[in-house]
């Protein structure tokens, strides 16, 4: 149980066996900590959250995490970012999720808009590479402790390890795209709870909260009716299209603020997957269709992305402010520019908070129904195999300098050449994955550390 107490309401006297709730206070210390130490894209995110707040803070059980991490896996856009927004609105209601989301990603978007800034006006951000060098090494110890930690504790048998197994081979070797995983985990699982309810029920489904903070009954004040769907969804879809089509007003449906607020709102409906599965439509568009960046530039806006905290899919802000910045429509270009960052991450981010505002309500009321926590336990298997993937994927990118693409009956594997190990790299990862796994460092701590020696590894060179 959390040791800080916010003060007794009255709802809470009524329900003497709701345990302490989260301070909004206090969450919002959390969350804007998170904003400065949430590296590694999805997986690391994933990862230090359930860390955060089912192991050390003990704020949700491991079977809500579970079970929100599944709903925000079947949406568009960043997971992630929307599972902070789903947990911050358990905890702390409507303000409590707007504050997780908002803060996920505010650090992150002024230092691309810097990072942007000096790219357009000196042409090299290679210093960022050195800074954050060291953060690559962090982010393997995190992923891979948060795999083996989730993974303990969602493949509770062989038919969900077999899931997991499955999926990894799936997206890894064979490319299969992840919405299909997901859909063919989810059928998996509806369908093998009618014949074996126990192999696919979640772990902690049926066994409360475990003493974290958040309990049923404080959910009563957000149980799902027509009302207030059809609030949520009008206020939603204001705060979405209101702002942009107040930029189109002003701007005229020929500027590229105009151009970015449709496109990147229309992108933000087609991101599944990830960043890596929207990348390649936006930098078609960006490059081939509107002009926006020279070929090759998606790579350093990725990069910068990579190298700083928040999700991935940052990179369309990088993508707004170069656009604009090349067709600035009379304005100063370093003006348009920070327009243009703006509208792309506008239009990227708030849909988020509609699809959680709308959904986890709904979710939430089918905690009990056997059979979709029977998908969502099959899903859960599949995000440890995905997880996993991601985990690999990042540890070749990150611990060899040649990986080269090999055929082998049928499919291409990564092979990685041995003799590009990256030494250092390695040799701090395993620091601190010991660290995080054995002795329980603090996350914040493994971060900064790796980020200053990789800082004086680089600068000794």
């Amino acid at each position: 149980m959390n040791p800080r107490r916010s003060s007794t309401t009255d709802d809470e006297a009524l329900a003497p066996e709701e345990p302490t709730r989260v301070s909004f206070r206090d969450a919002l210390r959390f969350w804007t900590k998170l904003g400065f130490i949430n590296f590694g894209g999805p997986a690391g995110q994933i990862a230090l959250m359930h860390d955060e707040l089912v192991e050390r803070r003990r704020w949700v059980s491991n079977g809500r995490y579970l079970h929100a991490l599944n709903y925000c896996i079947l949406l568009p856009g960043p997971e992630a970012q929307q599972l902070a927004i789903y947990i911050g609105w358990l905890l702390n209601g409507t303000l409590g999720g707007i504050a997780a989301g908002v803060l996920f990603v505010l650090p992150a978007f002024f230092l691309i808009l810097a990072l942007s800034w000096t790219f357009v006006t000196h042409g090299d951000v290679a210093w960022v590479a050195a800074v954050f060098y060291g953060l690559g090494a962090a982010v393997i110890a995190i992923v891979a402790s948060a795999v083996i930690r989730v993974g303990s504790k969602a493949l509770t048998n062989r038919t969900l390890l077999a899931i997991a197994v499955a999926a990894f081979v799936g997206i890894f070797i064979f490319t299969i795209p992840f919405p299909l995983i997901v859909l063919g985990a989810g059928g998996i699982g509806y369908l093998g709870a009618r014949r074996s309810p126990g192999t696919f029920a979640t772990p902690d489904a049926h066994a409360g909260d475990g003493g974290s903070a958040v309990g049923d009954a404080s959910l009563e004040r957000a149980r799902p009716s027509p009302a207030r769907t059809l609030r949520v969804l009008i206020t939603g879809l204001a705060v979405w299209w209101v702002p942009l089509l107040a930029v189109a007003l002003w701007r005229g449906g020929d500027d590229v603020l105009t151009q970015e607020s449709i496109f990147f709102s229309q992108a933000a409906l087609v991101t599944f997957g990830g960043a890596y599965a929207v990348l390649a439509y936006i930098n078609q568009a960006a490059v081939q269709q509107f002009g926006w960046l020279e070929p090759g530039q998606m790579v350093t806006g990725l990069g910068l992305a990579e190298s700083t905290p928040g999700p991935l899919i940052m990179v369309t802000e990088f993508v707004g402010f170069l656009g604009a910045y090349r067709f600035p429509g009379g304005l100063d270009p370093v003006v348009a520019g920070v327009l243009g960052a703006v509208v792309a991450t506008w239009a990227t981010f708030a849909p988020c908070f509609l699809w959680i505002f709308l959904g986890a309500p709904f979710i939430e009321s089918l905690r009990g129904h056997s059979r979709l926590n029977g998908a969502l336990s099959a899903i859960t298997a599949a995000v440890v195999g995905v997880i996993l993937n991601l985990a690999v994927t990042f540890a070749l990118a990150t611990l060899f300098s040649t990986v080269a693409q090999r055929s082998l009956g049928g499919v291409t594997l990564p092979v990685p050449d041995l003799a590009t190990l990256d030494v250092f790299a390695a040799g701090l990862a395993a620091i601190a994955f010991v660290g995080l796994w054995r002795y329980r460092w603090k996350v914040v701590l493994v971060v900064a550390g790796s980020a200053l020696a990789g800082l004086i590894y680089k600068t000794l060179l």
